[in-house]
């Protein structure tokens, strides 16, 4: 693909070279060729970049001044996006492959134009599979599931009868969705558990991706719903009922218990915790292993502090209101030690 073309498609300005130079990837200064594209998003990696053999370099206007000869330069508002947009047009894409001999496709179920079922995979009946879409080696698909069209389900993954995806959601290897959720009924005179119906549905929207190994249950008597755009990484668990917003991003370790939402934009960070019917605010950050109660809500309004304020502790709060609070244990654990010495 040539210069000219991604800047056609993505914006910015050529503010140095020649537009019809041949982009055939991207790497990091340190491994870049004449023929791949580089990022630099401040005056230090700008310097690095362009000590390098690397042809072509996107950075924001003013980071250097004069640009050296014989690059071409690409200037952008966002330069790390910019990037990462630009690697996205200039991976290969996978030529579609059909269905593999050993695949298992149901009764009634309806393939798209140009899907690929792997080896060992299953599809269960009356599943739709969207165009284009990829289902590896292993993967299984079941009754009635629908898949929109661009979707690539890795290896091993299991979708529970009923589910639901988009388009263009990815799905990585060992993830499952739409399991039973983990609701019981106690007998108060035997202490026995009898499962509360998981009956309910799951429901991916457009431009979703989970994480290797992740796990999102069905709702129990209604729907679990995650929005268009959200990020789950590897080893997430989201509860039955429970409603993610758009554009919210779910890092390792991350639990949801049941009927949560979780509003648009919301960063949850590794580990953290988060109770049953607990109601997380629209850009809420809560930071690595903090915790929010059973039935809490959580927002910047609701806190009095600015969006974009990090959220930390059980239960979570502003990150600058934890670190006082534990200087001020520090400070009287101290004074009881020499307390105790005098």
């Amino acid at each position: 693909m040539k210069l000219g073309e991604l800047i056609e498609v993505l914006g910015g300005k050529l503010a140095q070279g020649n537009p019809e130079w041949e982009v055939e990837g991207v790497s990091s200064s340190a491994r870049a060729c004449s023929f791949h594209l580089v990022f630099a998003e401040d005056a230090t990696s700008a310097a690095k970049a362009l000590a390098r053999r690397s042809g072509m370099v996107v950075l924001r206007a003013g980071l250097v001044d004069p640009y050296p000869p014989d690059y071409c330069i690409v200037e952008a508002d966002q330069p790390r996006l910019w990037f990462a947009r630009a690697a996205q047009l200039l991976k290969p894409v996978l030529p579609p492959a059909g269905v593999h001999p050993t695949a298992v496709i149901g009764e009634g179920a309806e393939l798209g134009e140009n899907v690929t079922i792997g080896p060992c995979a299953v599809v269960g009946e009356y599943a739709q599979i969207g165009a284009g879409t990829r289902i590896e080696a292993g993967a299984v698909i079941g009754e009635g599931v629908r898949i929109g069209d661009d979707c690539r389900i890795y290896p091993r993954a299991v979708l529970y009868p009923e589910t639901k995806l988009g388009n263009r959601v990815i799905v990585h290897a060992g993830a499952v969705l739409g399991a039973d959720g983990f609701g019981y009924v106690r007998d108060s005179a035997t202490g026995a558990y009898t499962q509360f119906p998981q009956q309910g549905t799951l429901r991916i929207e457009d431009d979703v991706e989970i994480g290797a190994n992740s796990t999102i249950d069905r709702g129990a008597l209604k729907q679990t719903k995650i929005g268009r755009g959200t990020k789950m990484d590897n080893l997430v668990h989201v509860g039955h009922n429970c409603e993610i917003g758009e554009d919210v991003i779910l890092v390792t370790g991350v639990g949801i218990s049941g009927s949560c939402t979780v509003g648009n934009g919301a960063v949850i960070a590794g580990q953290v915790g988060i109770g049953d019917h607990a109601h997380i605010g629209p850009g809420v950050i809560l930071g690595g292993q903090a915790g929010v109660l059973s039935g809490k809500t959580v927002t910047n309004e609701g806190l009095g502090v600015k969006p974009g304020t990090v959220l930390w502790g059980t239960p979570a709060r502003p990150l600058k209101q934890v670190l006082r609070e534990l200087a001020v244990l520090a400070r009287l654990a101290k004074k009881q030690g020499t307390g105790n010495r005098e």
